[in-house]
């Protein structure tokens, strides 16, 4: 172990274990239907898991990350840390953002800087995987990089290798220092008109089944919503900002658009959903389609090639 005091581990002090279940009338379960998997502390039930299954601590889990991210070399001064317990423990998010490598997007004012995730559980909801990408100061949106250049994924700590991982995050950091900022610089400069954004949306995110009709229809609350934020990147970036008037502009960039669908993935209120976190997820990954959709290729003059940089 090489370093434990990037974290809080103090929200992660508590230990899992396996217990059998119980019928009401007292009998026990066989344990090959499965076992319950507790918290040592509050005897709280977090799963059902199988007889087989090996509990996995998260401070071990955690610990191998920080081990991680230290053998990558990446520049750690001013580095803030953010970590999440959800759900009494069932959940464990972890976030890093390393402003020494912060860099420009078109405009000095528009920053990002490289951000590393990482979600593991343990009522089956995530699995141990991690991903560098990048995060907007501007508007506080999270870019990951959806190519999962720093991707990693297993079950157990005994399929998480750290020299591994470390060079996983160590070429992201790489990448999204060269290839990833110039094709964001591209969106930047790439121009499109107010229509054709309203259609590409309207044809991924803002796009639901309709369950009477079967067939896909637009999401016009969902669209109004994109194009709002759309709008508003628009002015700010490409019009005269607070001296322009809202909607001034009929076009604005590739750039507007990726981040009004971050924007929309990253902001979930927790008034409207018990599990934000997990809202998230699922936003992340719809986005990360929209980026591999042929409407967005074709806008960003790729369409026979994969994107890259997605978003969460």
């Amino acid at each position: 172990m090489l370093n434990n005091n990037m974290f809080d581990h103090s929200k992660i002090d508590f230990t899992v274990s396996k217990h059998p279940m119980y019928q009401a009338n007292g009998d026990a379960i066989d344990p090959a239907i499965g076992m319950v998997l507790k918290r040592e502390d509050s005897m709280e039930p977090l799963s059902v898991v199988s007889e087989g299954y090996t509990p996995v601590q998260y401070h071990d889990i955690v610990s191998q990350v920080e081990d991680g991210l230290i053998e990558s070399g990446i520049n750690m001064a001013g580095a803030e840390f953010f970590t999440g317990v959800f759900n009494n423990g069932s959940q464990l998010e972890l976030r890093a953002k390393f402003p020494a490598h912060e860099q420009s997007i078109g405009r000095l004012t528009d920053m990002v800087v490289p951000q590393f995730v990482f979600r593991t559980s343990h009522n089956k909801t995530w699995g141990n995987n991690g991903m560098v990408g990048l995060w907007r100061s501007m508007c506080w949106n999270t870019l990951v990089s959806g190519s999962k250049l720093a991707y990693t994924y297993g079950r157990h700590t005994k399929g998480f290798s750290v020299p591994t991982f470390a060079a996983k995050v160590k070429n992201a950091a790489e990448y999204i220092a060269g290839d990833g900022m110039t094709q964001m610089n591209n969106w930047f400069d790439t121009m499109i008109d107010r229509d054709t954004i309203i259609d590409m949306f309207s044809e991924t995110l803002a796009s639901r089944m309709d369950n009477v009709k079967r067939t896909k229809v637009t999401n016009k609350v969902m669209l109004s919503h994109l194009m709002k934020i759309f709008d508003e990147e628009a002015r700010h970036l490409h019009g005269k900002s607070a001296y322009g008037s809202y909607a001034s502009n009929t076009n604005g960039s590739l750039w507007c658009a990726y981040n009004a669908a971050t924007h929309w993935s990253s902001h979930v209120s927790e008034s409207k959903s018990d599990t934000p976190q997990n809202v998230r997820v699922t936003r992340e990954d719809r986005v990360k389609k929209m980026l591999a959709s042929p409407e967005w290729l074709s806008l960003e003059g790729t369409s026979n090639e994969p994107a890259t940089m997605l978003a969460a």
